[in-house]
């Protein structure tokens, strides 16, 4: 007898609209004020400019410098030296163009690629208070601001995305292992190379390091994995006893593989033209 499994019960927050007082009711206070700064919650930081977003910060994601260098878009030589020359006057993206190292368009390109990766994590749930440190500039310097509002509904639709896939986020910070892969099983060749760096040691943070790519784009293909069953997340200490009698476990709640959001099309032209670099 086959046995139907149910998804976890849909969070409140999705699949609505972003909260009247937003995702973190003090970066809506500071756009309001058009505030200069750094806030800094628990999943990272993010820089404001006037109100609004000039960079965005996380342990969770690869940096800006990262995603340039994996794509060959700039040496490590090139960016040390930008840093050196820039970075204690806040301009080390006007120093990457101006000195040809980069063109504006692509660091443009490659600067919101990273911030809304980062944000995703910074504006992620947390009980931890927010501090904001007034008229602390970043040391990329200003590239293209990106409104509050922008930021926010970008996050809540993928979060949404996530959950689409696979409702359990349980995957997303805990080490990865595989499961028994079935036989004459293929995937995506992006989502194999997720699948060649699972040791059970390694998250989807460490993959996306190595790999050279967005944290959230991992976190889609690893989520795609989970609901394919090929991988699970690591438990920190199992129960030798095992899983409650009828303890629910989630299911995907469409099929992974299509995806038609108009919105996915825009991020897979962003990710071609960062890897055609």
């Amino acid at each position: 007898m086959t046995t139907v499994r149910m998804p976890p019960p849909l969070p409140t927050r999705l699949r609505t609209q972003i909260p009247s007082g937003g995702l973190s009711p003090m970066l809506s206070r500071l756009a309001a004020e058009r505030a200069t700064g750094v806030l800094m919650r628990e999943g990272g930081m993010l820089y404001l400019s006037d109100g609004q977003v000039m960079y965005a910060e996380s342990p969770a994601t690869p940096g800006l410098d990262v995603l340039l260098i994996a794509r060959g878009a700039l040496d490590e030589d090139g960016w040390r030296e930008a840093v050196a020359q820039a970075g204690a006057r806040r301009l080390v993206g006007r120093f990457l163009v101006d000195s040809g190292r980069i063109s504006q368009g692509a660091l443009e390109l490659c600067h919101l690629g990273a911030l809304y990766d980062a944000a995703y994590f910074v504006l992620g749930p947390s009980s931890a208070p927010a501090r904001f440190r007034y008229g602390e500039p970043h040391w990329l310097g200003p590239v293209r601001p990106v409104p509050v509002t922008a930021v926010e509904r970008e996050t809540v639709r993928r979060r949404e995305l996530l959950h689409g896939i696979w409702p359990d986020p349980a995957a997303d910070e805990a080490p990865l292992v595989r499961a028994d892969r079935p036989p004459g099983a293929t995937v995506a060749p992006r989502q194999e190379a997720v699948l060649a760096r699972i040791d059970g040691v390694s998250t989807a943070t460490d993959i996306s390091r190595v790999l050279g790519r967005p944290a959230f784009h991992t976190l889609v293909d690893v989520r795609r994995l989970a609901a394919a069953g090929f991988v699970t997340p690591r438990a920190a200490e199992p129960d030798p006893a095992g899983p409650a009698p009828g303890s629910p476990t989630p299911v995907p709640v469409e099929e992974f593989p299509l995806f038609t959001d108009p919105h996915i099309t825009l991020l897979k032209r962003l990710r071609d033209a960062l890897e055609a670099l």
